[in-house]
């Protein structure tokens, strides 16, 4: 059953989507200048900074995301709150080489790969037990929404 507080978050970005592009903009800003200590959160619970950079303008692309671990990796969906598109920032992800993201302080780069079959139901499971209203973005629309894997570069 969808989630009122994902009803609300999946309204919000499909009325007022530059009301909430603000809103993330704060948070980047909020989250940069105190090196991660403030603006760590999003409906409660934890988030990180992922940087990409636009395929089509090659200028950096902020953008807060759920904090979801799998071990010593990071799993990032493209839920969009349950629009029909998939995020600019996830297709940025997917066309770059490699991406930085911050976690608090701890800053490192990583690679991305998208997930499929098992993997894909393991990350998701992992995903909707961090933030349960990925579910009910699902429930919200007829794409399938994709998830990825983010890799520490050297690890």
């Amino acid at each position: 059953m969808a989630s009122l507080t994902g009803r609300v978050a999946n309204f919000m970005s499909k009325h007022f989507p530059k009301l909430v592009a603000k809103g993330t903009h704060n948070q980047v800003k909020q989250f940069k200048e105190s090196n991660g200590a403030k603006g760590n959160k999003m409906f409660g619970k934890p988030v990180f900074l992922l940087e990409t950079v636009g395929r089509k303008s090659g200028e950096p692309r902020p953008v807060m995301l759920m904090l979801v671990h799998r071990g010593q990796d990071l799993v990032v969906v493209g839920s969009n709150g349950g629009n029909p598109v998939t995020p600019n920032w996830y297709k940025n992800l997917m066309a770059a080489e490699k991406t930085e993201v911050q976690v608090g302080a701890h800053r490192w780069w990583t690679t991305a790969r998208e997930v499929e079959g098992e993997e894909f139901e393991e990350c998701w499971k992992l995903a909707a037990a961090a933030y349960p209203d990925f579910d009910t973005y699902q429930e919200l629309t007829d794409r399938r929404i994709p998830v990825a894997v983010l890799e520490r570069v050297g690890a």
